[in-house]
């Protein structure tokens, strides 16, 4: 359970380069090389990304398997590999729409080429939009179309538009389903819908949460430098880093032990927004992995209590891992199965219960590309009831004066504020309480609407999230 994305485990760890900021231009990942993929990255890069669109599979499993494969493949060419696949991911749709004109206007007819030749002509296109001469290219669109073709109209600003207008033609300019950019527009408005699609098409950045139990973030960043890393203090969170040096985080020595953890930035607000009280006693309901319950339990001190709940006893086993190797104590961790909680999950006895309802996880495309074409309408619209029962479910568990608290990695209003909306109907001895008497008015507003927590990656360079505060009332 749990936001898909929005903390990383040891399995996640291929995919973890940095990179801040957003590049104005159709695509951005091999922007800062300018050269082309050796022969062998190349065919990987296709193999690879053959595999993750066959079923729309999780991009990051299928790099970290192709590597642990291929261990003598060099540094350099796995960054390119992983950057090229979630390039072509992001931009699949587009790609395919410029290919397709490409083939549509040779000499006023379509040329007919194999399946594998169509993939390799879109990479072709995916690296002259990257920056790579025309002229390097020619020899190999040849050979795969069998002919010249025009490669002024892939790298022009229109190709792939053609015949397209409204909604859709914004949508596939920005390479997104139009189904799923409209419900951008019908949560953000256009103007923002178009932004966010874009950020969605960058790079993360890779950032980290100091394990404050073992050390401050001034004395992990001295600690990081040892083993030559560099490292700047996040904006937003006050115990975050961004990396700066490209590198396997899980295989430094200050993972190891346990003086942080990988963690999106906007997850650590999330867990911020929490504030438990000192000595407190928190549930995390939808605990996963336990990125946001370590945190909660570094916030804690190692006093007070946490509970951990989940459905998959896997995830509380690696909880479990990553608390021992972080030297955290004041949390347990229980397996859940349906409605039945725990009997230490006792009702009215907890001071907050973080419910990190599973999602649609739209606010982590940047981290997850290939989701935008493995998620459907229908999918999407059957999460607002379970985040909702959820909330019920959970809800018991409050302390009379404590707080609920709600939170999801979407970006989509029916799975944020519509499913607080309903919640405050059935429960109405709960009330929304302003992130702004937490945090104050100034960092409220710039961090949601003053009310609630509102992350998007292209106001804030984090994940999207959202998180609403909701006092059981005395």
């Amino acid at each position: 359970m749990g936001c898909p994305g929005s903390a990383y485990s040891v399995g996640d760890f291929q995919r973890n380069w940095s990179g801040r900021g957003t590049i104005p231009v159709f695509m951005q990942e091999q922007s800062e090389t300018g050269r082309r993929l050796s022969a062998r990255a190349h065919a990987l890069s296709l193999e690879i990304s053959a595999e993750a669109r066959a079923e729309w599979g999780f991009a990051t499993d299928i790099l970290a398997r192709a590597f642990r494969e291929r261990r003598d493949l060099a540094s350099s060419d796995r960054r390119m590999v992983a950057e090229t696949v979630y390039g072509l991911l992001r931009w699949e749709r587009r790609l395919e729409a410029i290919v397709e004109e490409m083939l549509s206007s040779a000499r006023g007819r379509r040329e007919i080429i194999s399946a594998m030749a169509r993939q390799e002509l879109k990479l072709l296109v995916y690296e002259l939009r990257n920056g790579i001469p025309a002229e390097a290219l020619k020899a190999d669109v040849r050979r795969l179309a069998g002919r010249e073709l025009d490669l002024d109209l892939a790298a022009s600003d229109e190709a792939g538009l053609a015949g397209r207008d409204g909604v859709d033609r914004e949508a596939m300019r920005v390479s997104f389903p139009t189904w799923l950019f409209q419900r951008f527009i019908d949560s953000h408005g256009e103007k923002n819908a178009t932004s966010l699609a874009m950020a969605m098409n960058t790079r993360a950045p890779m950032c980290v949460r100091t394990n404050t139990v073992k050390g401050t973030r001034d004395e992990l960043v001295a600690r990081l430098a040892e083993e030559r890393i560099s490292a700047q203090p996040t904006r937003l969170s006050s115990v975050g880093l961004t990396f700066e040096t490209r590198v396997n985080a899980f295989g430094l020595a200050a993972f190891r032990e346990g003086l942080f953890e990988v963690m999106d930035e906007g997850s650590q607000l999330v867990a911020e927004a929490v504030a438990p009280p000192p000595r407190s006693r928190v549930v995390d309901a939808c605990a996963g992995a336990g990125g946001k319950t370590l945190a909660l339990a570094a916030m804690l001190a190692n006093q007070g209590r946490i509970l951990a709940l989940d459905t998959s006893g896997k995830k509380l086993e690696e909880l479990r891992r990553r608390a021992r190797r972080a030297g955290i104590s004041n949390l347990s961790a229980r397996e859940v199965n349906g409605p039945e909680l725990p009997g230490e999950a006792k009702l009215g006895a907890w001071d907050r219960v973080l419910v990190d309802a599973p999602c649609s996880g739209l606010g982590t495309l940047r981290r997850n590309p290939e989701a935008r074409w493995r998620l459907s309408p229908k999918a999407v619209d059957a999460y607002p009831a379970d985040q909702l029962a959820l909330l019920i479910a959970y809800a018991p568990l409050v302390a009379i004066g404590g707080r609920l608290i709600y939170a999801t990695c979407s970006v989509l209003r029916e799975e944020n504020d519509a499913v607080v909306e309903r919640f405050l109907r059935e429960r109405p001895d709960f009330v929304v309480m302003p992130l702004k008497e937490i945090w104050g008015k100034p960092r409220a507003a710039e961090l949601g609407d003053e009310t609630f927590l509102r992350l998007l990656p292209h106001v804030h360079d984090t994940d999207g999230f959202f998180a609403a505060i909701l006092r059981r009332k005395d």
